[in-house]
């Protein structure tokens, strides 16, 4: 019996804002190296690695002195792309993903469809969420826009809601820990499924 082809992929962008390499093994054990030049953001991937079991490796340099829109978006973009990349025709996956995570005060629920239509709603923030700055560079707008970015380009269809949080760093946390679970059981492989998980014989 041959094992199943390895889902990996390595992807490059630059732009005059950033320069952005991703590589990801979608059957990893959950192992990051990452740098972004946004601890927080770091902090944030290095979790969505673990929790996802997929193995990455970010380098990223950009205009961070301006701001960290910039590189935290081009990360998210060529994460999103890698995926994407890694995923090949979906042969044998699971296709959809539900979690719920907490973090001590903060319930954050995702719910992820590998469906190749790129849709993402993110609810439930509180007001304020978006403006408060985590770790000195890390604001919280960028949280959503992350998911976006990053399901757009892989081809996901995510849902995203928090359900109760307080604290900003928590919040933010457990959005991407939601993230990483979803993402986990979306994409794992399933011996009972042959082919393309739809009914349309593709995804």
């Amino acid at each position: 019996m041959t094992s199943p082809a390895p889902r990996t992929a390595t992807v490059r962008r630059a732009t005059s804002e950033s320069s952005v390499e991703v590589s990801v093994n979608l059957d990893g054990s959950g192992l990051g190296e990452v740098s972004t030049g946004v601890r927080f953001y770091d902090h944030m991937l290095l979790s969505l690695a673990k929790h996802a079991l997929i193995d990455l490796t970010v380098k990223a340099t950009g205009d961070v002195d301006v701001d960290a829109h910039h590189t935290v978006e081009d990360v998210a973009i060529v994460l999103g792309q890698a995926v994407r990349e890694a995923l090949g025709d979906k042969t044998g996956i699971s296709r959809f993903g539900d979690a719920i995570v907490p973090l001590d005060e903060a319930l954050a629920q995702c719910v992820v469809d590998v469906a190749g239509r790129p849709y993402v709603v993110c609810t439930g923030e509180p007001e304020g969420q978006a403006y408060v700055v985590i770790g000195g560079s890390y604001v919280g707008s960028l949280t959503q826009h992350v998911v976006e970015s990053f399901g757009l380009n892989a081809g996901l269809a995510i849902h995203l809601r928090l359900l109760a949080g307080r604290d900003p760093h928590h919040i933010v946390e457990a959005q991407f820990k939601a993230l990483a679970r979803a993402m986990r059981a979306a994409i794992a492989r399933d011996p009972r499924v042959h082919g393309v998980p739809s009914a349309k014989g593709a995804l």
